[in-house]
């Protein structure tokens, strides 16, 4: 696959630990990340994301997957009806400023392949036959592997892809897999304690589901590089066999003030004590990862 949201990003970030105080830190000045554009396409709205569902997920979890998704591009239907702010929406709006065109989004197809119709162990050509099952232009199709579903580079190197088909027109695709059962603590941080690094108390996921919160964050990892960068001809920086895109080079970022093993200042629910920093739709609350934003050349997180 074309880019990987790869887990050295965040295991260079959890174990980098500073030998000076968070208060001295804080004067030094940090060179700007600088994204070059490669000239080629990128994708802008609509936006058709198309899903396939591989294993078991209950309608629960496919429910907070779908919501976040359809919270993209949430617009006020009525004052009583806005979602509040910080929202799902106001995070991804920061894509238009890579194009200069909308960011709207719409879930499109649906497949369920519950009986694991290519077995429980995917490699990466399985992923794009997947894929292909739901392509269709101006859309990333993705792939959600359930908690039992071994995939290549899983827990290893990736908690998530995003490529594209190497057929004319070329489609984007992305996978995104469930890591409850098989490295929680490194793809579900910082909902799960990590295996690496500082050793900060996880946080407590705001929809009452490790996995697939965690499937959340690394899910708004890949959506914006695939927007962003969809034919690896976009916006990143590095080499293109390694680039740090929209999101994944502000791994570990959450809120203000973040730091190693640390994800910064989020928003906590009173009631239950989960931690979140976006508002979605049906009164849904998600801890999405922070953007580069290409015009204050920082990365920008809701809180």
């Amino acid at each position: 696959m074309a880019s990987n949201y790869h887990l050295a990003t965040i295991l260079i970030f959890l174990l980098t630990i500073s030998v000076f105080q968070k208060s001295f830190s804080a004067l030094v000045t940090q060179p700007p990340l600088t994204f070059k554009y490669h000239n080629g396409d990128l994708l802008r709205g609509p936006v058709t994301v198309n899903l396939v569902w591989y294993g078991k997920f209950t309608p629960t979890q496919r429910s907070i997957i779908v919501d976040f998704l359809q919270s993209l591009n949430t617009v006020s239907r009525s004052k009583n009806a806005a979602t509040p702010l910080p929202s799902v929406a106001s995070w991804w709006k920061t894509t238009e400023k890579y194009h200069n065109g909308s960011s709207a989004t719409v879930i499109g197809k649906q497949i369920l392949d519950e009986n694991y119709s290519l077995g429980k162990n995917l490699k990466n050509y399985h992923i794009q036959y997947l894929a292909g099952k739901v392509a269709q232009q101006n859309s990333v199709n993705v792939v959600l592997t359930a908690k039992e579903v071994g995939v290549d580079g899983f827990c290893m190197s990736r908690c998530g892809s995003h490529g594209s088909t190497k057929t004319n027109p070329r489609v984007a695709y992305a996978w995104v897999g469930n890591s409850e059962t098989q490295c929680p603590g490194q793809c579900a941080w910082p909902f799960h304690q990590p295996i690496y690094g500082p050793q900060s108390p996880p946080l407590v996921s705001p929809n009452g589901d490790v996995g697939v919160d965690g499937m959340v964050i690394n899910l708004a990892t890949v959506l914006a590089g695939a927007v962003t960068n969809p034919f690896n001809q976009g916006f990143y920086q590095g080499p293109a066999t390694a680039p740090l895109e929209a999101v994944s080079a502000c791994a570990g970022i959450f809120g203000s003030g973040a730091y190693p093993g640390y994800a910064g200042e989020v928003l906590v629910d009173k009631t239950t004590g989960a931690s979140y920093n976006a508002h979605g739709l049906n009164g849904r609350k998600y801890l999405v990862p922070a953007m580069w934003d290409p015009m204050t050349s920082a990365c920008s997180a809701p809180v």
